[in-house]
């Protein structure tokens, strides 16, 4: 393959992507057929990136992961005190994480919930870490290890999303209550979680 096809193939890739995941969010449902439609590309031009539809909708799970692990980097390059590094992280990857919530949900019934979890395993490990200097240091509080608690962190990020999906939490209103309740899930007293988001999405 020249290179001319190679970027023209590369092109067609991205166009495909960036289409099918505004095609799913706006129908869960949506065929490979819609997709290459809306793509302006024939069905066989999808199928060559793509075997399957699932196979599409994992590729899509893998860029909104690395999204959020990205995010997460960013929101807490230069930050040293673990509970603004948690307030910081978790604002900035709820600006991902509202994006694709509800590719997550779908992502859930194809990619499933298990291979979600594995995709996120090097975010959780960067949290761990997070959280374990935070209680070495006395910030944090909590029964719970590191590893746990960041693992109850992931599902709470995902119950918030399930929330906004079902109409139970305004999308405006979750990423503030999610930093205050990750917060407070590590021991943080209450005003100072609230002071910490505040102050976090001050700076954001």
């Amino acid at each position: 393959m020249t290179t001319g096809n190679t970027s023209r193939a590369d092109t067609n890739r991205r166009r495909i992507l960036d289409v099918a995941l505004a095609e799913l969010l706006r129908d869960p449902d949506a065929s490979m057929d819609q997709i290459a439609r809306a793509a302006g590309v024939v069905r066989r031009t999808v199928y060559g990136h793509f075997p399957s539809r699932e196979a599409l909708i994992g590729t899509l799970t893998d860029e909104a992961v690395q999204a959020l692990t990205d995010a997460d980097a960013s929101a807490r390059e230069g930050v040293t005190d673990p509970a603004r590094a948690v307030a910081r992280a978790v604002l900035g990857i709820w600006k991902i994480a509202d994006r694709y919530r509800l590719l997550v949900a779908l992502a859930q019934r194809t990619v499933t919930v298990q291979g979600i979890r594995d995709r996120l395993a090097p975010l959780r490990e960067e949290k761990t870490r997070v959280l374990q200097r935070g209680l070495n240091e006395g910030v944090f509080s909590s029964p719970l290890p590191a590893a746990a608690l960041a693992f109850v962190h992931e599902q709470l990020l995902f119950a918030v999303m399930e929330s906004v999906n079902e109409g139970l939490l305004p999308p405006e209103e979750a990423g503030h209550a999610a930093a205050v309740t990750a917060l407070k899930a590590a021991g943080v007293p209450a005003d100072r979680a609230e002071e910490l988001v505040v102050r976090a999405s001050r700076e954001a």
